[in-house]
């Protein structure tokens, strides 16, 4: 009597599958690109997020800059000019002058 010879459902729908798709190495790469991309240290999320802090520092960084020109330029007004920088700053006077303080409304 021949015994009809059980066959596993896994190994039938492995051997479903098309050749590329069984071989090891292939395996091997699907399982590596899927691990650097979504469960490593330096995945694409993390990279994504340290681009956009960097962005993020670097705009801060040229606003600093502007500030700093800024306030490079008003020192040099102040040290080339300062009667007038006390006068319009500190509101000083003289001994013998007036000062009016005009308070522009909006």
């Amino acid at each position: 009597m021949a015994t009809k010879k059980k066959t596993d459902p896994v190994t039938t729908l492995i051997n479903k599958l098309p050749p590329y798709v069984r071989n090891r190495y292939f395996v091997t790469l699907v399982l590596f690109t899927i691990w650097m991309v979504f469960m490593d240290r330096h995945d694409v999320l993390t990279q994504l997020q340290l681009s956009s802090t960097v962005d993020r520092l670097e705009e801060e960084l040229a606003g600093y800059d502007a500030k700093i020109d800024a306030a490079e330029a008003e020192k040099l007004d102040m040290e080339s000019n300062r009667e007038r920088f006390a006068r319009e700053s500190y509101y000083m006077q003289k001994d013998d002058e007036d000062v009016f303080i005009i308070v522009e409304e909006e």
